[in-house]
């Protein structure tokens, strides 16, 4: 289950298969090879081109696409033509060979997909969306009555699934994840404040633990304090009705209500976690870094602190234009549309109190322009900036990173630490 797909043999062996089904399944008659692979081969460029120019001009995500996928593309293109033309001719074994070709073709297209954005990355990975040290609700306990009666607490912290009553919006959401520190478990339960973690689109609640390893990089900072770390609560902003809600109310479910009144509601009433001004932070990765800087320029008395890791300019369902995402999300309302535009409710207000982290990564074309736009416009309209560019692209290699940067910078806005003498980022004040 821990064996990658994005390293090591396992891709190798699955590109070799692919590459033995594919000359097994094509036509060995003298003639009808050539015509075959000729045809195919014109074909599958064709085809592949018309997908550059629609993801290029028509989604605007040409840019999270590897090169590499565009040529495996191709190549099950040409494994789909080949298996058509020569079905009828072919014996069982060609026709297994075909079938054979066709799929792993896919699967090695989609892994190269995978291998930029690092979502999937190991065999478990793709069994389960669950983290890797997820513990039972009744263990909780087991924990603390090992800490009373050994005064130690635990050396890591753990994450556990949880349902977060929608009382308040009656969104019908997916199981959550929260990390509980160390500290949490002590004889008398601190009053520890809370990060809140979105995940992208399409994304997991379970994103953030498993390829984002923001568990281990709330542990390291636990030992570093004394135990002592956020609660991180990681919800699903997207819910049952849509993989993409922008983290708005809509007809697909009232995501921002959820957002701001269920989940910090959830935390402090569960966990006992700290009801103090400014004990909420709020965090997330590409579409959800668009939703962190919104719901915080919307909620400012709820989310001071707010950390965007290669979100975009404005909310945009699917990647489809914007248009479309006002029809889809707001009911056809621009003024709806614009009381959620990041730009515009910097443009029109001012945020005295408010902190913001942009980090995004320098190969990521609309995100960088997005963080080098909104950042000096944060600044302008009374909000604390750090600005952080690195080198990397639109994957988790960078998202867990950006956490690790961002956390101690976070911890000293929730009230945890002193402020660090020393960021990775170049931060600002209004």
């Amino acid at each position: 289950m821990n064996t990658s797909i994005v390293s090591g043999w396992l891709p190798v062996v699955v590109r070799a298969l692919a590459v033995v089904t594919l000359v097994l399944a094509v036509d060995r008659h003298p003639r009808r090879w050539r015509r075959q692979l000729g045809l195919g081969v014109l074909l599958a460029v064709a085809v592949t081109v018309a997908g550059a120019l629609v993801l290029t001009f028509g989604t605007q995500v040409s840019a999270d696409v590897p090169r590499s996928a565009y040529g495996w593309g191709s190549v099950f293109v040409l494994a789909v033509w080949v298996a058509l033309t020569g079905w009828k001719r072919a014996g069982l074994v060609r026709r297994l060979a075909a079938v054979a070709a066709v799929l792993l073709t896919l699967l090695v297209t989609l892994g190269t997909v995978n291998q930029q954005s690092d979502t999937f990355p190991t065999v478990g990975r793709l069994v389960t969306l669950d983290p890797e040290h997820v513990v039972d609700i009744p263990n909780l306990q087991e924990i603390r009555d090992r800490v009373a009666a050994t005064g130690a607490l635990p050396a890591h912290g753990v994450v556990i699934e949880v349902t977060i009553p929608p009382t308040v919006s009656h969104f019908s959401t997916r199981p959550a994840y929260v990390y509980l520190p160390p500290a949490w478990f002590a004889r008398i339960t601190p009053s520890l404040p809370t990060l809140v973690l979105l995940p992208g689109e399409p994304g997991s609640a379970a994103d953030w633990s498993d390829a984002g390893d923001a568990d281990n990089t709330a542990d390291a900072f636990a030992q570093a304090h004394r135990g002592s770390a956020p609660i991180i609560v990681m919800p699903d902003p997207n819910g049952l009705a849509t993989d993409d809600s922008e983290c708005v109310d809509s007809t697909f479910g009232n995501a921002e209500t959820y957002l701001v009144q269920d989940v910090p509601a959830y935390a402090r009433s569960r966990f006992h976690a700290s009801t103090s001004p400014g004990s909420l932070a709020i965090a997330g990765l590409s579409a959800g870094g668009t939703c962190s800087l919104m719901l915080a320029l919307r909620h400012p008395t709820v989310y001071p602190t707010f950390a965007s890791y290669s979100g975009f300019s404005f909310p945009q369902y699917e990647e489809t234009s914007r248009t479309e995402t006002i029809d889809t999300l707001f009911g056809g309302s621009k003024a709806n549309f614009d009381a959620h535009d990041p730009m515009l409710l910097l443009q029109q207000g001012h945020f005295d109190g408010l902190a913001g982290w942009f980090e995004v990564g320098d190969r990521d074309t609309q995100p960088l322009q997005a963080a080098r736009s909104l950042e000096p416009a944060a600044l302008k309209a009374g909000i604390a900036t750090c600005l952080l560019v690195r080198p990397g692209g639109h994957d988790y290699d960078l998202w867990s990173q950006a956490l690790v940067d961002s956390f101690p910078w976070l911890a000293w806005r929730l009230g945890l630490i002193a402020q660090p003498t020393h960021e990775p980022a170049t931060c600002r004040s209004p």
